[in-house]
């Protein structure tokens, strides 16, 4: 079990002296009345090392878990040796304005080293061996008949027709019948996407082959048809993530064959049931820049049960003591399942219970998706479950036990089979041989079975009442009431309360339900001791999932901790802190090789191997501020509690060789003379460039900090000094010709461009630089640029929006993006039913974006001021809220009553000086730590 870390110290302190509203009170459940169909359904639960989705089905309860050290990969070094010598040469093209060479030389170059990669071409050749036989399944007369069938196409691959983790060689067969009207004609076969390679043959003719991305349009010879039925055979070669026959994103547009210079409107539909064959799976390893998180397993419990007879069907959620639920009635039996991901005893369970005696009685049974599972018999009544990555180190081993009272257990064709139990406990535990990024010699049957024996002899409800108390010391630190409770609408079941929610605005419950929400999830997926909550927290069924399931540090990775300090979690950063330390290893590395400077740097994305080299492509891999973004939580983390010990021991020493490194990186702009930061980007758009703004606003935040930290340290002064000769230099801000700010050196920006990216926004927010009171002209060129930006966005944008607009002091524009936040996926940006965020597809940063957005339109400290109810919207004139933490150690209750502050109080962690502001009233107050202070709406002090 994680040990508990010094951080939660800080978050707990006063809590009872707060007077906080009672947990009970608050709106705190999800609830649905039919089992979740998808994954997107389906409710989370973790305990920061494991997470599972619990569909609570009545005649299949799926219950897909993750353990959160595997993943694909190896230790291994992600560094191009000596990468820096084209440094200069890259930097002199940008200058020239030759960006597109610049690019190429840059992808040759500069970018990161991939893990090994098999050899293609000999499996290539194996492959396509079978061709060689005369009756082949490129054959229009090839028998067929045994093979199986799937729909085809299948946009989003073959891993959503059921074959999950599937690369490999597969034969796709499909026949069309000629129209007399068409014979002699040459006609054009419209496949569009296939990935990853393809070998198409119509009647035995090979009509097209291709290894890329590309749409397939292919040609058909007349004298390649026949009248009657023709044969098309498509051999598919997949190495990795998706595959299939792809075809188009607009299910609207069918696959087909039309004359060539005819009309598409003509077309032939080839959607439908194609027949295929698997010949090989066994793919060579195929090189990645880095690796991805994995699924572990399933859990499945069958029963017995005709569904049309089930009544009074509900699951539930209860975020104040992280317990899920599946209840229902069926033959005039009532049955509860409760489900738990304890980080007390470090085991999931699972308990059943029935209204009536000997009535509980289902098959359980362990599997995964990983090629290489193997399920076991341990004893009477325990199973495991043993994965190994596909071409990586690290393999996992999970244990299965359970327990019935009054009935029987047995194992049957390693499936564990309960009958006519009165109560029933499943335990589940899951460990890899992950030890750290540099070693995987942990011996995971040991650590699983140590975990299932911790539980052996305890109660579910020792271990149920052990895994609340502990939960609730985090969860319990804070509380909000938005709205007149009478008023809400906690009797929709959550999916109908979002549709609800998204066409008005009559439920500010709701708003509160999904920030103690996103508490819940952060909480869940990263607890002391554990790793980073990453793309998707905890949560992944996929063993390709959208960008890896990975820490992409140009937003995304730190987005997930936005609502740590405010909303009273201080403690779920320790595994960021961790993270970031071991990156400033890693990092130094990278700094030598690629800038040949000193320090350390990490690019736009990592991975549990702690890779910091540029991936994927140079128009958007280089870019060098990952590391000095991530300080900023280090710094932002003393300042709200004013820790010396945290920064001199923790955060100080990786601030400063962030900073080392970018005060030997920085070069001089031939054109203007400023220090600028180059070669980078405006993350994701406008290629590798000289000079984009967002650098130059996170330089100057990491100078500002280390030399604000040095001063309070009393440490370095030579080197704060070079440090503030240079801030001074970088190049600034600047507004552009349409009042904007510019995203650019160059003045280039347009303002039609809608990209979900708004990063030269960042010193706004989550920085501070620019802000109403030092530089209100900025400021309005920034929110003008927001304007030119628009609303619509990423789910994980608009989670930035919301605090952007909260910065702007707009309350209600801050509302209206909420809304479109909470809304249901319909195409686009949004919510699941289970609130899980939709860039889409899932990625859990805007669930915490969202909640951090909401907490700021409350309370903003990032000036001299704490300001309260800086950005209220008018749908919120009522509410409470209690533990929002304000930068310089303070800890406040506000109270507000039809848009006016009625009172509040703030405890005073540190005993710094409190300036308070609310409207045009400021108070300045000296504080003795640990005392609360109380005042009335116009801040006199009671």
């Amino acid at each position: 079990m994680p040990a508990k870390s010094p951080f939660l110290k800080l978050s707990v302190g006063l809590a009872l002296l707060m007077g906080f509203t009672a947990i009970h009170a608050q709106d705190l459940t999800l609830w649905y009345d039919k089992p979740a169909a998808k994954w997107v359904e389906a409710l989370p639960v973790g305990n920061g090392r494991l997470g599972a989705m619990v569909f609570g089905g009545v005649k299949n309860d799926r219950v897909q878990f993750n353990e959160e050290t595997l993943w694909t990969g190896y230790p291994r070094n992600y560094n191009k040796q000596g990468a820096y010598k084209v440094l200069d040469t890259i930097r002199g093209l940008l200058f020239a304005g030759k960006q597109k060479q610049a690019e190429e030389l840059a992808g040759r170059e500069f970018m990161g080293l991939k893990s090994n990669e098999g050899n293609r071409e000999s499996w290539l050749k194996k492959v396509q061996a079978i061709l060689q036989l005369k009756n082949n399944p490129s054959q229009a007369g090839y028998n067929d008949a045994s093979w199986k069938t799937m729909a085809v196409p299948h946009y989003e691959g073959w891993e959503t027709r059921g074959f999950e983790g599937m690369d490999g060689a597969v034969w796709f067969r499909y026949q069309f019948d000629l129209p007399a009207k068409w014979k002699g004609k040459d006609l054009k076969l419209d496949i569009n996407k296939i990935a990853d390679q393809d070998f198409t043959y119509i009647n035995g003719t090979l009509v097209g082959a291709q290894a890329n991305a590309d749409a397939r349009n292919y040609v058909i010879p007349a004298s390649a048809l026949k009248a009657g039925k023709n044969t098309i055979a498509i051999l598919v070669i997949n190495f990795s993530n998706k595959g299939g026959i792809m075809g188009y994103k607009d299910v609207s547009n069918h696959i087909g064959v039309y004359p060539v210079n005819g009309n598409e409107q003509e077309k032939l539909s080839l959607n439908g049931r194609w027949k295929y064959f698997i010949q090989d799976t066994d793919v060579p390893a195929v090189g990645q820049y880095q690796a991805s998180y994995q699924p572990f397993g399933d859990l499945n419990f069958l029963f017995d049960i005709n569904e049309s007879g089930v009544t009074n069907y509900k699951r539930t959620l209860d975020i104040s003591r992280a317990v899920a639920t599946t209840s229902y009635v069926y033959n005039g039996i009532q049955y509860i399942r409760s489900y738990i991901a304890s980080a007390a005893d470090q085991v999931l369970g699972v308990h059943f219970t029935a209204s009536s005696k000997k009535s509980i009685s289902f098959i359980a049974e362990l599997s995964s998706a990983h090629k290489a599972g193997r399920v076991k018999k341990v004893d009477g009544n325990t199973l495991s479950l043993e994965v190994n990555v596909k071409d990586g180190a690290l393999k996992g081993v999970s244990y299965l036990n359970i327990r019935a009272a009054g009935g029987s257990v047995l194992v049957k064709e390693n499936k564990l089979v309960v009958s006519g139990a009165d109560d029933v406990t499943a335990w589940l535990t899951a460990n890899t041989n992950y030890r750290n990024y540099k070693d995987v010699t942990a011996n995971p049957f040991q650590l699983a079975w140590a975990g299932l024996a911790a539980v052996k002899n305890k109660t579910w409800e020792q271990v149920d009442n052990a895994h609340v108390k502990e939960y609730q010391s985090y969860f319990k630190t804070f509380s909000i009431t938005l709205g007149n409770k009478q008023n809400g609408r906690s009797f929709l079941p959550t999916d109908q309360r979002l549709n609800s929610f998204a066409q008005d605005n009559n439920d500010p419950g709701f708003m509160a339900l999904y920030l103690q929400y996103g508490r819940y999830l952060l909480i869940s997926s990263s607890r002391p001791g554990t790793r980073p909550a990453n793309l998707q927290g905890i949560w992944n069924d996929l063993l390709s999932p959208p960008w890896g399931s990975k820490y992409t540090t140009n937003i995304n990775a730190e987005m997930n901790y936005w609502p740590s300090d405010l909303l009273n979690l201080s403690a779920t950063q320790q595994p960021l802190f961790e993270m970031i330390r071991e990156l400033s290893v890693t990092g130094s590395e990278t700094a030598k090789q690629y800038y040949n400077a000193p320090g350390w740097v990490l690019h736009h994305n990592t991975d549990l191997w702690r890779g910091t080299a540029p991936i994927n492509a140079s128009n958007h891999g280089i870019w060098v501020t990952g590391g000095a973004w991530l300080c900023d939580h280090l710094w932002q983390h003393y300042l709200y509690t004013q820790s010396t010990r945290f920064l001199k021991d923790t955060a100080y020493p990786i601030m400063k060789r962030a900073a080392e490194f970018f005060h030997s990186f920085l070069v001089k702009d031939p054109a203007t003379g400023y220090w600028i930061s180059t070669p980078s980007n405006s993350p994701e758009q406008g290629g590798l460039v000289a000079g984009p703004t967002m650098d130059h606003q996170i330089i100057r935040n990491l100078y500002k900090s280390v030399i604000d930290a040095s001063t309070i340290l009393k440490v370095d002064g030579e080197f704060r000094e070079k440090l503030e000769t240079q801030y001074g230099q970088i190049a600034p801000n600047k507004i552009g010709r349409y009042g904007q700010l510019q995203e650019w050196m160059q003045d280039v920006d347009d303002t039609t461009n809608k990209h979900r990216h708004v990063s030269h926004l960042w010193g706004v927010y989550p920085g501070s630089e620019i802000n109403w009171e030092q530089t209100p002209e900025m400021m309005k060129a920034a929110r003008q640029s927001l304007i030119y930006r628009g609303d619509a966005a990423t789910g994980w944008s608009l989670g930035w929006k919301i605090n952007l607009w909260a910065r702007f002091l707009d309350g209600d524009h801050t509302y209206k993006l909420i809304q479109m936040l909470l809304s249901p996926v319909r195409g686009g940006a949004g919510s699941y039913p289970n609130l899980f965020d939709a860039h889409p597809p899932f990625q859990i940063d805007g669930n915490f974006g969202g909640a951090a957005g909401i907490g700021e339109m409350l309370l903003q400290s990032h000036t001299q001021h704490v300001d309260l109810l800086p950005a209220l919207p008018s749908s919120l004139p009522d509410g409470e809220v209690n533990g929002l933490k304000a930068r310089g150690g303070f800890e406040l209750s506000i109270k507000w009553n039809k848009g006016l502050l009625q009172k509040v109080t703030v405890t005073s962690m540190a005993g710094k000086t409190l300036n308070l502001r609310y409207k045009n009233k400021i108070i300045q107050l000296p504080t003795e730590k640990n005392r609360m202070y109380q005042f009335n709406g116009e801040l006199q002090q009671q």
